[in-house]
Formats: structure tokens, C-alpha cells, sequence
């Protein structure tokens, strides 16, 4: 057998029937193989039996090589133990038992001392041909017996399939240790070459491996083995390889030109969609931030305007508060005035009443208390007037504080409208935050989900908190900032009033502009009448572009197709051989038939003395060997098959060689091809982009162009007519009188801006007529007249 990088493959079957033991010698030169009773050795490298061993009566149940590799011990069921010498192929030592049928042996290191068991279920140690010791197994028998490379370790397997590891040198009685593994008895067992690993095998079907330590626990030193680095691997399985490898990196190179190719498209709709996002997103910030400008001045404006609506009901409120108070105390003033003078009346007449009291003391009494408690009935008549002018008053003072209340709670309600779409705004974008970090640990931690979220809802409870904190402190500062704008207001009016003066002056100014806008158009237009025809020629060179990716697809297909063939072809050459493998196994089968001839030819010369025997053994094998008439046809027919298979193998090879002579062929030119068109396609693209890149800067001087002429020439040719308007009249200039230098100055710039446009047009009529990578021109440019 050969053992290959992934395999082991069979070399060379020798004819030995029955073959129940084999062992390699210790330098691998060698093997010994047990035929029955004869042990048969072979030379490793030549296959060549260089020697049988005959001696044992019954089957050979074990043999070892010694450590020189120049003895070997075999034991039977004869029971006899035999030391051979290699080299002579006799008997050099025995010691027979034909009570016990022996297992297994054992040499040890020098090759001195034999170890054997057997069904006497005892371990026997021989030397010298003679029974030096015998270790009873405590009613056990031993099956298999190993000894360390070493010597100093010895294991036993008994029938039970339990592992003895023996105290060594031996003694009488002996001593172990037993560890139970298998489930029956055990049939083979060896010592790996580094004494580090026992393997065990039994008739339970399980293979053991132990590790051999010490009684402390510690292993035993590891050898240091120096192991090949080279592996074996056969030569059909090479070829394989070589030939995947050179279609893989043909593949490889293919897949690179490919993924190249698509990834230069890509990177151009990359470039092309990332320009028109990133002006799509500014002109969205631009409008937000115009959005978000026009809203805060609305919210200005509103605030402004509820704090001019406050002021003014506040002081409405003031001036209705004084005029009631006013009012009040005019009417109290005048009552207090009636009061007065009753009561100087009322005294008036009491001293005139007293005047008169002596005459008429009794009969004005009555008439005195009557008048008093009228005066009285008035009096109380008037405190109650003046009780409900006090009600009234408190009345209006209470109408008053809730006109007041109800405009405070209309402006908190405002500032709390306000103050809640913020902090909405504000819980939503946490919401949106805190979703996300939610689902990220939901798939991290999914048992820890509910901690994390009232923890964040904790955290989010509090941010708000502070946030309504800082919000609170911003609306304080803005009502400070409210106040200070109203000043800004006032300046600011005022510069309006300026500005609006100014912007009529512009208005007048920009009509005049217009007019050149006006011829500029003109120019732009005829501009853009010279680029259309370069997009027409970019849109013909895109067709063109995707006619060579059909072109590619087409070569594509038609390599799967020949990748079919090929894959065709090789199923037909594994089919060969396979009828060329099962050919070899017939020639194989009827070489081992010859050998097996041989042998038994030999096993009956051995019978030569004995005529009865030999007939006996030569009636066998006429009978197994010799063929009859109809086989002896069949052979003759299959030479003709067999030249008929020859012929048809040889056709086969032929046309194999044919079809990958055209293969290579094919693939070479699809090669070629596919390199030349991916050569024209990239250098298509360069055109492309460098047109393209020339149209842009094309467009960024036309744009440069018409701002420089609207912002300069314009206004200065302005400026210069009506200067010269001006001096021609002879009245004075209002502004500043504009130099004829300054015109030719910028006379200069629109010549040499005429002259890059005219370096341009040259430079895209040069490029449309020169020739393309595949040899064709570009159509020529249209160039309007007059440009």
C-alpha cells in the first residue's frame, strides 16, 4: 500500500490465503507474512520471497522481529515458541508446551528474553531456550502481551478484556496493575515507537488508546523523531491539479478583466449619482435653511406682535383704572359736599331750634326727631349710593384682572403650544435614538431588553427634565431678547427706509442691464447649439460601447459551449480508464492465478516421497486449474477484444489530442479577442470622460463668461456712455467717471476669453476627428456659422 497526501492506495496483492498475521522489520526492508503453519518472508522493495520458515504443526498465532531485525519469534497453537535466524532461515532456539496454545510474544530490546502467553493462563518468560519463570493470572487467561522499546514496561490483555500492567523485571507471584476497557477479550495490542501511546484492539470491535504515565502521573520523556517533510502523491492526480490550476488562473485573469471592467462602469454611475445627491441634498439646505430663516422672522414678528397687543391692553387697562378712580372720586367729592352742607344747615337750624327751645321746646320735639331721622334716612340713603358706586368700581376691577388673567393664560398657552412641539420634536428624535440603540441590543442581549429600556427611559426622563430646564432658561432669555430686538426694529426701519431709496436707484440700473441679458441670451443659446452635437456624438459612442458588451456575451457563450466539449471529452478519457483499470485487474487477476499455481506446485513438490500424496494433491490441481474447451475459446475471443479495445484507444487518444490542440487554439484566440475588445472599451471610456470633462469646463467658462459680463462689462460700458453722455452735454458726472483704460482693459479680457473658446472648439473638432482604438473616426462636429 501507498499512503498518499489523502489516500492509501493498494501497490502489489501477494497470494496468501488465510494470512492472519504480518509483521514489518524494524529497518522496513522486510516483512514476514503467516501462511498456515509456514512464515513467508519478502524483500519490501522488491517483492521477492527470500525465505519460508517451517517448523510449526499448527496455525502461527504470533511472530516479532527483534531489535537488529535479525531474529524472529513466532509462537502457535502448537504450542512452541521458535527463534529464526533471518539470514539463514533455520531455527536457532525453541521451547515447546503441548499443554498451552500460545497467543502472542514478545522480544525484549537486546533479544535475549522472550515473553509469551497462552491458554495456561500463566506469562512465561524464556531464555535460552529454556522456561525461566512463570507468572500465574489469577484465573485469567492472557491474550496479548507488549513490551516497551525501552524494556522497562510490560503489558498483558487478558479474555475478560481488562489491561495488566506488569511490576518489571517480573516476580513471583506477580504484581499489577489492572484497568478493565474492553467489553471482550483482546486481541491485539502495541506500543507506539516513542513508548508514549498503548493501543488495544478487541473482539468487541473498539480500539483503545492510553497514554503511558508513571504512578505520579508524569509521561514519560518524548523522543525527539525527526518526521519527512515530503508526502507521496500519484501522478494522474498531479496532472489533474496542474491542469485545474492553469484554468483557474485563465479563469482568474478573466474574472480580474471582468470585475475591472464592471467596477470602471461602477465607479462612473457611483460619480455620476453621488454629484447628483450631494446637489440634490444642498439644494434641500439651501431651501430648509430658507424655510427655517422665513419662519424664525414669522416667529419674531408674531412675538412682537403679541407683545405690542400686551402692551396695549395693559395700558387700555391703566387708563380705564385711573378714569374709574377719577369718576369715583369726583362723585364722592360731590356727595361729601351735599354732606357738608346739611349738616352747616342742620346746625343752623339746631341754633335756631335752640333759639326757640324755651317757647316751644314741646310742641317742636316731635318734629325735631322727625326731621332728624329723615336727615338720618338720607344720610343712609347716601352711604349706600356710596356702597354701590364701591361695588361697581370693585367690579370693574375684577373684570379687569380677568381680561388681564385671561391674556396672560392665552400668552402661556402660546409659549406652552410652543414649548410642547419642541419638546415633541425633542422625544422624537430620542425615541428614534433610543429604537435604534433598543433593536442593536435586543439582537445582542435579548434577555437584558427590559433592564435597558427602563434604564433609558429613566436617563430619557431625566434629559427631558433638563432639557425643559434649559428651555425654560431659553424663553427667559428670549422675552431679554424680545426686547432688545423692538430697538433693532426701530434701526432697522430706518435702514429700510435707506435701503428702499437705494433699490430704486438699482431698479434703474437693472433695466438697463436687462438689455445686454438680453444679447448674452443670444450668445448662450448659439453656445449650446455647438454642444448638442457633441451629446450626440458621447450617445453614438454608448451605443457603440454596448454593441462590443453583446459582442462580449456572444464570446462568453461560445467559451461555455467549448468548457462543454471539453467537460465531453473527459468523461470519455475517465471512461477509458476505467476499461483500461478493469483491463490491469484482469491482467492482475490472471498473474495472481499463476502465482497461486506456482505455490501449490511447490506445496506439491513437497509431497514428492510419497506417491499417494503427490497423485492426490495433482488430481486437485487438475481439477481446479485445468480449463475447459469453452474457456479456451472465450481466451481466444478475448484477444480479439482486446485488440479491438486496443484500436479503439488509440483512435481515442488521437482525437483527445486533436481536441485539445483545437481547444488551446480557441481559447488563444477568444484570449486575443476579449484583450482587444476590453483595450478598446477602456480607451472608449478615456475619450468619454475626457469629452466630458471638457464639456464641463466648456460650461464652467460659458457660465464664468456670462457673470464677468453681466457683473463688469456691462456696467462699465454703462458707466462709460453715460459718462461720455455727460461730458458731451458738459454737466458733471454723478459718479465716478470710468478711464479709457479700464475699456480696453476690459476689452482685453473678452478677446482672450474669445480666444480660449476658439482654443476649445479646436481642440473638440481635433478630438472628434481623430481616429478610435478600433480604427474607425468619430462623425464631424457641426459648427454653426458665424461662430
Amino acid at each position: 500500500m501507498n499512503i498518499l497526501i489523502d489516500d492509501i492506495q493498494p501497490f502489489k496483492e501477494f497470494t496468501i490465503r488465510g494470512c492472519r498475521e504480518c509483521q514489518f522489520s524494524n529497518g522496513g526492508h522486510l516483512f514476514a507474512a503467516v501462511h498456515g503453519n509456514v512464515i513467508q518472508l519478502y524483500a519490501t522493495y522488491t517483492f521477492e520471497n527470500v525465505g519460508n520458515l517451517k517448523g510449526h504443526n499448527g496455525k502461527v498465532r504470533s511472530i516479532v522481529w527483534s531489535q537488529d531485525d535479525s531474529k524472529i519469534i513466532s509462537c502457535g497453537v502448537d504450542g512452541a515458541v521458535y527463534e529464526w535466524s533471518v539470514y539463514t532461515s533455520k531455527r536457532e532456539g525453541e521451547s515447546v508446551l503441548k499443554t498451552c496454545s500460545y497467543t502472542c510474544a514478545a522480544v525484549s530490546q537486546d533479544g535475549s528474553t522472550t515473553f509469551a502467553v497462552g491458554s495456561d493462563k500463566t506469562l512465561k518468560e524464556i531464555s535460552d531456550s529454556q522456561i525461566q519463570r512463570e507468572v500465574p493470572a489469577a484465573d485469567t487467561v492472557l491474550t496479548q502481551c507488549a513490551i516497551s522499546r525501552s524494556g522497562r514496561m510490560l503489558f498483558v490483555g487478558t479474555a475478560q478484556g481488562s489491561i495488566r500492567a506488569m511490576k518489571f523485571p517480573l516476580t513471583v507471584p506477580g504484581e499489577w496493575t489492572e484497568h478493565q476497557c474492553h467489553a471482550s477479550s483482546i486481541t491485539k495490542m502495541r506500543i507506539s515507537y516513542d513508548d508514549g501511546f498503548l493501543f488495544t484492539v478487541g473482539e468487541d470491535a473498539c480500539l483503545y488508546t492510553f497514554k503511558i504515565m508513571d504512578k505520579e502521573g508524569r509521561g514519560l520523556k518524548a523522543k525527539d523523531i525527526t518526521y519527512a517533510e515530503e508526502i507521496l502523491i500519484s501522478k494522474s492526480d498531479l496532472q489533474e491539479k496542474d491542469t485545474a490550476m492553469k484554468e483557474l488562473k485563465t479563469r482568474v485573469y478573466e474574472l480580474n478583466m471582468e470585475n475591472e471592467y464592471q467596477l470602471r462602469l461602477k465607479d462612473m454611475n457611483h460619480h455620476e449619482k453621488t454629484k447628483e445627491l450631494t446637489e440634490k441634498f444642498i439644494q434641500e439646505m439651501e431651501s430648509l435653511k430658507t424655510k427655517n430663516q422665513v419662519l424664525k422672522t414669522d416667529k419674531d414678528k408674531e412675538e412682537a406682535k403679541h407683545e405690542e397687543e400686551r402692551q396695549e391692553l395693559i395700558e387700555k387697562q391703566h387708563q380705564e383704572l385711573q378714569d374709574l378712580e377719577s369718576a369715583n372720586n369726583q362723585k364722592l367729592m360731590a356727595e361729601y359736599e351735599k354732606y357738608q352742607e346739611l349738616q352747616a344747615k342742620s346746625q343752623r337750624m339746631q341754633e335756631e331750634y335752640e333759639r326757640q327751645l324755651a317757647a316751644k321746646s314741646d310742641s317742636h320735639k316731635q318734629a325735631l326727631r322727625e326731621q332728624t331721622e329723615q336727615y338720618e334716612t338720607k344720610l343712609h340713603e347716601k352711604i349706600g349710593q356710596l356702597e354701590a358706586a364701591h361695588d361697581e368700581q370693585r367690579q370693574t376691577m375684577r373684570i379687569h384682572e380677568e381680561t388681564k388673567k385671561q391674556i396672560e393664560e392665552d400668552a402661556d398657552r402660546e409659549i406652552l403650544d410652543i414649548k410642547n412641539m419642541y419638546e415633541r420634536r425633542l422625544r422624537e428624535e430620542k425615541e428614534g435614538n433610543m429604537r435604534l440603540t433598543g433593536e442593536t441590543g435586543i439582537m445582542k442581549k435579548k434577555f437584558k431588553s427590559q433592564e435597558q429600556e427602563i434604564e433609558a427611559l429613566k436617563s430619557d426622563i431625566n434629559n427631558l427634565n433638563t432639557e425643559k430646564n434649559k428651555l425654560n432658561g431659553v424663553i427667559k432669555s428670549l422675552e431679554k431678547d424680545i426686547l432688545g430686538l423692538k430697538k433693532e426694529i426701530q434701526e432697522r426701519d430706518e435702514t429700510i427706509q435707506d435701503k428702499e431709496k437705494r433699490i430704486y436707484d438699482l431698479k434703474k440700473k437693472n433695466q438697463e442691464l436687462e438689455k445686454f441679458k438680453f444679447v448674452l441670451d443670444y450668445k448662450i443659446r448659439e453656445l449650446k447649439k455647438q454642444i448638442e452635437p457633441r451629446e450626440n456624438d458621447i450617445k453614438a459612442m454608448k451605443d457603440q460601447i454596448q454593441e462590443m458588451d453583446t459582442e462580449l456575451e456572444r464570446y462568453n457563450k461560445n467559451n461555455t459551449a467549448l468548457d462543454l466539449k471539453i467537460e465531453e471529452s473527459k468523461q470519455k478519457l475517465k471512461a477509458n480508464k476505467e476499461e483500461m483499470a478493469q483491463q490491469r485487474q484482469k491482467v492482475h487477476d490472471m498473474e495472481a492465478e499463476l502465482k497461486r499455481f506456482r505455490t501449490d506446485v511447490s506445496n506439491c513438490v513437497q509431497h514428492i516421497q510419497d506417491p499417494q500424496m503427490l497423485k492426490n494433491s495433482i488430481v486437485k490441481l487438475n481439477k481446479k486449474y485445468v480449463q475447459s474447451e469453452q474457456f479456451v475459446e472465450a481466451a481466444g475471443m478475448d484477444v480479439d477484444i482486446q485488440k479491438e479495445y486496443a484500436r479503439q484507444r488509440d483512435h481515442l487518444e488521437r482525437s483527445v489530442a486533436s481536441f485539445r490542440k483545437k481547444l488551446t487554439k480557441d481559447q488563444q484566440i477568444h484570449r486575443a479577442d476579449n484583450v482587444r475588445i476590453m483595450q478598446e472599451n477602456v480607451s472608449l471610456i478615456k475619450e468619454i470622460n475626457d469629452l466630458r470633462r471638457e464639456l464641463k469646463i466648456a460650461r464652467t467658462q460659458i457660465s464664468s463668461l456670462k457673470y464677468a459680463l453681466n457683473l463688469d462689462q456691462n456696467k462699465k460700458v454703462h458707466d462709460l456712455e453715460a459718462n461720455s453722455n455727460v461730458l458731451k452735454k458738459g454737466i458733471p458726472a454723478p459718479g465716478p467717471i470710468v478711464s479709457l483704460e479700464e475699456v480696453e482693459q476690459t476689452k482685453k479680457i473678452v478677446d482672450i476669453q474669445k480666444s480660449e473658446i476658439k482654443r476649445l472648439r479646436d481642440e473638440l473638432r481635433h478630438s472628434l476627428n481623430r481616429p478610435l482604438s478600433n480604427g474607425q473616426r468619430l462623425p464631424p462636429m457641426e459648427i454653426a456659422a458665424g461662430q
